[in-house]
């Protein structure tokens, strides 16, 4: 959920709560004064009766003017006088002969030594249907209230919030070994601003970085190659001398094989500096089977050599990838299916839309699936760099394939699921 939907739910929300609440107060309080404003009226009303008996010395009749709107019932009583008290009650109506909510007022009054009890009854209808106006005029105001801030949030908040998606896809095209700069946004927002210089930097300083580590890498890697060859150039004419004795050409031997696999140690990290780094950008349309099919011809020498029955079906399938990955990736897969067989093994090849699958039977050992992709992990007797599955996984990385390792007993498997 994005950070404005977050704030704009956390406002509804809040929002809500306080204009219910207030709308509860609100119709209370209204209540409370429309009830209080009765009983200030039939204050009055009592009032008056009190004021008709002392001026008249006689109860007040049905005929009084004073007394039309009111229904007022006088009884005696032998109560003791008390202070006039107030409740709801029912109120019939002389219009239509219907009932009505009422508020009623209980006093007492003195007539000639004679106590009264006198019950005035008015409508609260007028004021319940006032009432009842005023809460459905707020609750619409309420909804109509929500309904502008919701708008108002999602059209300000995506308008504020735009520098910072424009900030954000910059940052996803950004690419560390493009030569193309970070472009510096013009903004009235502060924190956007700061946002975007501390970018700036950034980016600046990671594509020096960068620059810096390539260089390095590059030239290590040359010039680390030119002592080699002259190494190995040697070493072959060593070799060839025929007055060695057969523990000195051992040596020589051993010397020879060390200063190849540095050699090749050395090729393998550039070429997977290069592919993390995504400097490998020769990609093209490939035909999956045709390459596959070529390089079963090129190992079939080696997997005649251990005598491995090799079956395959390939399907046709056309992907867009460098030719010069891909060479690397299958001849590492093929080299490591026929470098851990057994003799007499098998080994199978499966090509389908959707993946690609080598199977070969080898030692009934199974491999360490969380570690058998990372760097310089090897068998105990291989010969290799450790590095060849490290640069397969990079590569299916880097095309956002997924690769699998699995071992059933028998087969030893490894899946490219593209």
């Amino acid at each position: 959920m994005k950070l404005s939907s977050h704030y704009s739910k956390a406002s509804f929300i809040v929002t809500i709560i306080v204009l219910i609440a207030g709308a509860v107060i609100y119709y209370f309080a209204i209540s409370y004064i429309s009830r209080d404003q009765l009983d200030r009226d039939l204050t009055e009303e009592f009032d008056e009766v009190q004021e008709y008996v002392e001026l008249h010395h006689q109860l007040p009749v049905d005929s009084d003017a004073d007394f039309d709107k009111e229904q007022t019932v006088i009884k005696k009583t032998n109560q003791r006088l008390a202070k006039p008290y107030f409740y709801d009650s029912i109120y019939h109506s002389p219009k239509g002969n219907k009932q009505e909510d009422g508020r009623s007022v209980t006093g007492f009054i003195d007539l000639s030594g004679q106590h009264y009890k006198v019950d005035i009854t008015v409508s609260s209808e007028n004021t319940q249907y006032l009432v009842q106006i005023i809460a459905m005029i707020t609750l619409a105001l309420t909804i109509v209230l929500l309904l502008i801030l919701f708008v108002t949030n999602r059209f300000v908040l995506n308008g504020l919030w735009k520098p910072f998606y424009v900030l954000l896809n910059q940052l996803k095209a950004f690419n560390v070994a493009e030569s193309k700069q970070y472009q510096p946004m013009d903004n009235k927002v502060d924190e956007f601003c700061e946002l975007d210089k501390a970018i700036h930097v950034m980016t600046n300083r990671v594509k020096n970085d960068f620059q810096h580590l390539k260089a390095f890498t590059e030239n290590a890697s040359h010039e680390m190659m030119t002592p080699l060859a002259v190494i190995t150039s040697k070493l072959d004419t060593f070799i060839q001398d025929e007055t060695l004795r057969k523990d000195q050409y051992d040596q020589i031997t051993d010397i020879y094989a060390a200063t190849n696999k540095l050699s090749r140690l050395n090729q393998s990290l550039l070429l997977l500096v290069k592919i993390e780094n995504e400097l490998i950008n020769d990609a093209e349309l490939l035909n999956l089977d045709v390459l596959i099919a070529e390089k079963l011809r090129q190992f079939q020498e080696l997997s005649l050599a251990k005598e491995i029955l090799v079956t395959f079906d390939l399907e046709a399938r056309s992907i867009i990838a460098s030719k010069y990955l891909m060479d690397i990736l299958f001849n590492n897969l093929f080299s490591n299916a026929i470098r851990h067989n057994v003799s007499q093994g098998k080994l199978n090849i499966l090509l389908k839309k959707d993946r690609f699958v080598i199977q070969n039977t080898g030692f009934e050992k199974e491999l360490d699936p969380g570690a058998i992709f990372e760097r310089f992990q090897k068998g105990n007797k291989s010969e290799g760099t450790g590095l060849g599955l490290t640069i397969v996984k990079n590569i299916c990385n880097l095309y956002n394939w997924q690769i699998n390792y699995s071992y059933d007993g028998h087969w030893h498997t490894f899946e490219i699921v593209f």
